[in-house]
Order: C-alpha cells, then sequence, then structure tokens
C-alpha cells in the first residue's frame, strides 16, 4: 500500500543532515557551556579521578592549563572547586585567604581577566572535617543560620579573590539573601550569585565525592531535596529569585529533565543545570564495555538538557563539545 498523493510526509524534513540541521528546533553552543574543575592543595601533578574517566584533580599549573584551553575553546564559563590538605568542623579554609579555592580565583581571574566567567563554589563541604555543608550544632544536625555566617563570609572572600559569580550549592534557606546583602554592603555590587535552587539529595553524586576527598558519613537528606518530590522545586527557585539570584540552577539534570521543564517558563533568569559525577559515570562505564556510542550519547544528553529549557549547563565535557561545535 502507498499513501495516496499529497499525504504528510513528516520524513522529508529528516531526509538527509543538511535539512536535518535546517530545521532542528534545539541547539548546543560552546558558551552555553560551564567546565566544573577540581584543585587539589600539595599536588605535584595531576591526579586521576578513578570513579570519573577523563576528569582530574589539578595541580595549580595544570589548572590554569586546563582553563585556558576550556576559554580558547569557547567554553562560557568555569566552575572551580578546592580541595584542601587540612579540614575542620567550620571549614576555616574556605574563608582562608591563602586556601587553595581563593589562591586558584586569584590565579585564574590574573591569567583569564574577564574571557570567561569565572565561579566559585560556594559551599563547606569540602572544607570541613565532617563533610556536610554547613557547621554542626551540638546534636549533630546542620545549624542553617550559623552556616549563613561562613556563607556570608565565604561569599566575601571568593568575590575578593576574583570570582565573578558564586555558586551557592549548599542548599541552606536564606542562603541567596544573606550573601547578597554582604556582598551589597562590602561593595561587590556586580559579583553575581548562582544559586542551586533545586538541588536533589541524589545517588548521581558518588564520584564527586571521590573527588573531592569528601569526609561525609551518611547522607544530607535533610536539607537537599527528595527525590520523590517535584513541587517544592518551584518554591525554592522562587525563593532564590526573591532572595536576588542572578541565575538558577536544577541539579542533576537528566533524572530531573521534568523538574527542568516545570522551573523554565516560570523565571525571568537564566535557567542552569548541572550534569553531574554520576551522569558522566554512567556513560563512561556503559561506552566502556561497548553498550553506547559515547559521542553519540555526549552531545544527545547535553541536547535533552537543552531542550528540557537549561539555557547553560555545567558539564565535564565542556571543552570536547566545544571543540567540536567550532
Amino acid at each position: 500500500m502507498s499513501l495516496r498523493p499529497g499525504a504528510p510526509r513528516p520524513r522529508r524534513l529528516r531526509q538527509n543532515p543538511a535539512v536535518r540541521r535546517l530545521v532542528a528546533q534545539t541547539r548546543l553552543h560552546p558558551a552555553d557551556l560551564v567546565l566544573p574543575m577540581f584543585v587539589k592543595e600539595g599536588l605535584a601533578e595531576p591526579a586521576a579521578i578513578g570513579s570519573m574517566p577523563g576528569v582530574v584533580q589539578h595541580t595549580m599549573d595544570s589548572l590554569v592549563v586546563a582553563a585556558t584551553e576550556a576559554v580558547e575553546a569557547g567554553v562560557g564559563g568555569l566552575m572551580l572547586f578546592g580541595v584542601p590538605d587540612k579540614r575542620d568542623e567550620i571549614g576555616s579554609g574556605a574563608t582562608d585567604p591563602d586556601g587553595i579555592l581563593n589562591v586558584a580565583l586569584r590565579r585564574l581571574r590574573s591569567k583569564l581577566g574577564n574571557d570567561t566567567v569565572l565561579i566559585g563554589d560556594l559551599c563547606l563541604d569540602e572544607f570541613t572535617s565532617h563533610g556536610h555543608c554547613g557547621v554542626l550544632a551540638a546534636d549533630g544536625s546542620v545549624d542553617n543560620d550559623a552556616t549563613l555566617r561562613r556563607y556570608d563570609e565565604m561569599a566575601l572572600a571568593q568575590a575578593e579573590a576574583g570570582a565573578h559569580m558564586i555558586g551557592m550549592s549548599g542548599m541552606m534557606d536564606g542562603q541567596v539573601g544573606s550573601a547578597r546583602v554582604a556582598l551589597d554592603e562590602a561593595g561587590h555590587l556586580d559579583t553575581m550569585i548562582l544559586a542551586y535552587a533545586a538541588k536533589y539529595a541524589s545517588a548521581a553524586f558518588g564520584p564527586f565525592r571521590e573527588a573531592v576527598d569528601s569526609a561525609l558519613q551518611g547522607d544530607r537528606a535533610t536539607y537537599q531535596q527528595d527525590p520523590a518530590n517535584a513541587t517544592e522545586s518551584l518554591r525554592e527557585v522562587l525563593l532564590d529569585l526573591a532572595e536576588g539570584a542572578d541565575i538558577v540552577m536544577v541539579k542533576p539534570a537528566l533524572p530531573y529533565l521534568d523538574i527542568i521543564a516545570r522551573v523554565a517558563p516560570e523565571v525571568d533568569v537564566p535557567l542552569a543545570a548541572y550534569q553531574v559525577s554520576g551522569e558522566l559515570a554512567m556513560i563512561e562505564a556503559a561506552a566502556a564495555n561497548g553498550w553506547i556510542d559515547r559521542d553519540r550519547m555526549i552531545r544527545e544528553t547535553l541536547t535533552s538538557i537543552r531542550r528540557a529549557g537549561a539555557q547553560i549547563i555545567a558539564t565535564y565535557y565542556a571543552t570536547q563539545i566545544a571543540r567540536t561545535l567550532r
């Protein structure tokens, strides 16, 4: 049986690569991408992260080289995580001007200037001896308001070190408003805030904890969101916007495409999403076993995140993809 003359034939718009490019509704661009990077104190050479193939803990020198390569490839921003030698209960290294993260921010700002957007990770988990994202109360719970004071100090330290933007990832109530006031009162009016507004207590963060040598025992379910819930994400996003967030983020990305799609039409600022360590690990493991085409899967997953509504995507594949796009 043949189709009748004049019948619709949607396949016309898929008949060759040129046509498919012409009618594509979703496009990736290097400037949409942010590269997360780890720098570790005391390393003599970059150290591979076993659960994140292709990703390393950088030395200060290798960080500068990799950051420069990313900028030359057109990557839109760099997100920096510091891994200190020493930790304590309140994460003192996070606010020490000579701490690994603040030194790295200064080094990159000096090297790259305004050629990229330099984002400091504002969270205490890398710096605390207990691995939680905040200061602990006497009963072992995370003290929200005491943590805000540390976040304010950390925001100032990063701004003074040269961060264009602070990435508030701790999921403390009121963190954005508190840091915004602290920054403004100190004269850092142009320092932007990226709010991890909808951050879920996800199993997909596992490899990241290796990347930052996390000391965490237990979980973060009392402050990160329950994967079973959706409506609270919009509440969290709207609260962060009211407190002054310049960009809001959903994290992780792939397991929460529905959240990205739900949030996107409700906000009037850029929406970001983070393709996290576990998402990379799954792609790499499946590709290593020959079960998937690695490069196609990377492009497909990033396109799906963009298609769901994220304008900005943090991904460990940023430099690789930026080069292919260009």
